[in-house]
C-alpha cells in the first residue's frame, strides 16, 4: 500500500514553494488551554528542510562496494563515480539526505517530492509521483542511482542496473531510528561513510530541540493532553486503515507529547479500520493525509463515508488534521519539521489561520 499520494511536477513545485514558508518560532505561538476541546479542522504547515547541509562537503573515497537491499536480499554493488546522482524515494528523503551531505550539486535528476533550495532546477524523472520514467533517467546518464525501494516498478529499477548503472537500494526511513540507519547507508553508497555520524548527530540534536520546544505547548493539566489516531484513507477506493505501533506515525505522536490511542489498545502496524476499534479508541484528533482527505470529499465526505468517526470526540468536534502526504512519513532530515508542524496544528491551530 502506497503511503504517499500521486503528485505531478506542478504539485512538486508547489511543495518546494511551501517549504520556503517562514514560520515563527514555537516559543512565539499561543497554545490552546485545552486542545481536547478545540473545534474545527486544521491543515498542518510543515516548513523546512531546516537542517542545513554540512559546511564542507566530504570528498568521496571511491570505488566502494556496498550492499543493495533488493527485495529482501542483499546484492553487492560497486560505485565508482558519484558525479551524477539520481536519488529516488516517494517522500524525497533520499534526495534531501544527499543535500544534507553537501552533494546536491551532483544531483542530475530527482523525484517530484524532493524539495531543498535549488531542487526546482533539477529535472523530474518520476511521471506521477511513484513511477520511474526509465527513458528520462537514462537520458541523464547517471553515475549512480540511490533509492529506498518506495518508487517503482521494481523491475524498471533493476533494468536500469542491467543497463550498466549502479543502483543502490537502502532501507526506507519511517522514523528517527530507521532514519539514522538510512543516513549511514546513503553515505556509504556515496563513498563518504565517515561523514554519516555528523549528520546523524545534527538530526538527533534537531529532533531533541524541537521536542523540547513542543513541551512548552503542552497543557499543564495532563487530562487535557489530546488523544490522537492516524487514519489512512483513499476515499475513492474505499480504503480506511488505522496505523499503530511501528508505522512511523506512532513516534511522531510521542514526539508531540500527545496520547497515541492505537498504542493504548496494542494496535500494531497498519490494519483495516473497524468501527468498533475506532469508537473504542475515541480519539480527540484524527490525523489524515491531505490527498487522502481530498479523495474522501473533505471532512464532510469523510464523516459520510465512515459514520463511526462522528461517534468519536474527533468527529463530534470535526477535529481532523491533514498533513502533506509527501512529508508525514518522510523520515530523514524532515523529522524535526514534521514534529514542529504537527505541534502547531495540535496545540496552536489558530496560529495557522
Amino acid at each position: 500500500m502506497s503511503l504517499v499520494g500521486c503528485q505531478t511536477a506542478a504539485e512538486s513545485d508547489e511543495r518546494a514553494a511551501a517549504a520556503a514558508i517562514d514560520l515563527p518560532p514555537l516559543s512565539e505561538v499561543t497554545p490552546l488551554e485545552d486542545p481536547r476541546a478545540y473545534e474545527g479542522p486544521t491543515t498542518a504547515v510543515v516548513g523546512g528542510p531546516s537542517i542545513p547541509p554540512l559546511a564542507e562537503a566530504p570528498r568521496p573515497e571511491l570505488p566502494v562496494t556496498v550492499a543493495s537491499r533488493d527485495r529482501g536480499a542483499e546484492t553487492d554493488v560497486v560505485v565508482s563515480d558519484v558525479s551524477r546522482i539520481v536519488p529516488l524515494s516517494l517522500s524525497g528523503s533520499i534526495g534531501e539526505l544527499v543535500h544534507a551531505f553537501g552533494l546536491s550539486g551532483n544531483i542530475v535528476g530527482r523525484d517530484v517530492s524532493t524539495a531543498f533550495p535549488g531542487s526546482e532546477e533539477i529535472p523530474v524523472v518520476t511521471r506521477d509521483g511513484h513511477s520511474i520514467d526509465a527513458e528520462g533517467v537514462l537520458a541523464l546518464n547517471p553515475s549512480v542511482i540511490i533509492t529506498d525501494g518506495s518508487i517503482g516498478p521494481t523491475d524498471v529499477v533493476l533494468q536500469l542496473r542491467d543497463a550498466g548503472i549502479p543502483v543502490v537500494t537502502v532501507d526506507r526511513a519511517i522514523d528517527a531510528e530507521t532514519s539514522y540507519a538510512t543516513v549511514q547507508q546513503v553515505a556509504d553508497a556515496l563513498g563518504i561513510g565517515a561523514a554519516a555520524p555528523a549528520v546523524v548527530d545534527t538530526m538527533r540534536q534537531a529532533i531533541a530541540d524541537t521536542e523540547a520546544e513542543v513541551q512548552q505547548l503542552l497543557p499543564e493539566d495532563e487530562s487535557k493532553l489530546p488523544r490522537v489516531a492516524f487514519l489512512y484513507t483513499r476515499g475513492t477506493a474505499g480504503i480506511f486503515y488505522l496505523f499503530g505501533e511501528g508505522s512511523g506515525v506512532d513516534s511522531l505522536i510521542r514526539s508531540i507529547g500527545a496520547i497515541d490511542v492505537a498504542e493504548e489498545i496494542g494496535w500494531v502496524g497498519e490494519k483495516p479500520m473497524t468501527e468498533e476499534a475506532l469508537i473504542g479508541m475515541d480519539p480527540d484528533i484524527i490525523l489524515v493525509m491531505t490527498k487522502g482527505l481530498e479523495s474522501a470529499g473533505g471532512v464532510d465526505g469523510l464523516l459520510a463515508a465512515q459514520p463511526s468517526i462522528a461517534l468519536t470526540a474527533a468527529g463530534e468536534h470535526r477535529r481532523i488534521i491533514d498533513v502533506d502526504d509527501t512529508v508525514l512519513f518522510a523520515g530523514g532530515t524532515r523529522i524535526p519539521d514534521v514534529i514542529d508542524g504537527l505541534a502547531r496544528a495540535v496545540y496552536a491551530p489558530e496560529s495557522l489561520r
